[in-house]
């Protein structure tokens, strides 16, 4: 795949996760509840969803949404910790890499694929060096409200996701602070949806997770 393709391909997942703002972190064991889930958060105008490596059947759920939903869902793979994870998730169908970690072998393994990676970073020397490496979007993490204020003053050119720390609650201030984007995980998806009203609970979680956003990102 040439370069211009390559970063056109990585480049729109990137503008749709930030047009959402909203990456839906699905962590634990939802082996059957994969695609329900996926579906739902659709519904709630969530785009973007991704199922952490160490997750119980990780890259089956990725296939599987990618089957049964195409694009309706951009679906990626997180706690991406090695090229060889990187490999594995791409080819299960992953269109965004995330890392909780700045691994200079992820990012470059997503870049040389065309693939939008999202690699983790904290200090102001790891924010850089994922972005000197070609990273398309920082997940600032672990998410401290008065830190990202204070590291994003400098780096207000870096566009950050902001993730683990974030919940209902904080989200609309994160973006005020200037992320692009914010990455949820148990405040938005957690064992609840198994019970009887579960996805229920979770659609309205999302949807009030996405207004919020949106109202706070002036949409």
């Amino acid at each position: 795949m040439g370069n211009a393709s390559s970063n056109n391909n990585a480049e729109q997942v990137k503008s749709i996760i930030i047009q959402s703002g909203v990456i839906a972190i699905l962590r634990g064991n939802f082996d059957g509840w994969f695609v329900k889930i996926a579906q739902t958060l659709a519904n709630a105008g969530v785009m973007a969803m991704e199922v952490t490596m160490n997750s119980p059947k990780a890259l089956e759920g990725i296939q599987l949404v990618r089957q049964e939903l195409g694009d309706k869902v951009l679906m990626g793979a997180g706690t991406v910790l090695s090229a060889k994870d990187a490999a594995a998730v791409i080819d299960a169908g992953a269109r965004f890499v995330v890392a909780p970690n700045t691994n200079p072998q992820v990012i470059k393994y997503c870049v040389e694929h065309a693939v939008c990676v999202i690699p983790g970073a904290y200090t102001a020397t790891e924010i850089m060096t994922a972005v000197d490496l070609g990273a398309n979007l920082v997940k600032i993490f672990p998410a401290d409200l008065t830190y990202f204020k204070a590291i994003r003053g400098p780096l207000n050119k870096v566009p950050f996701v902001p993730t683990g720390g974030v919940d209902l609650h904080n989200a609309a201030d994160f973006i005020k602070a200037g992320a692009v984007g914010v990455g949820m995980g148990s405040a938005l998806i957690g064992e609840y949806v198994k019970q009887a009203d579960g996805l229920q609970v979770m659609y309205q979680r999302a949807t009030d997770l996405i207004h919020a956003v949106r109202a706070a990102k002036g949409l």
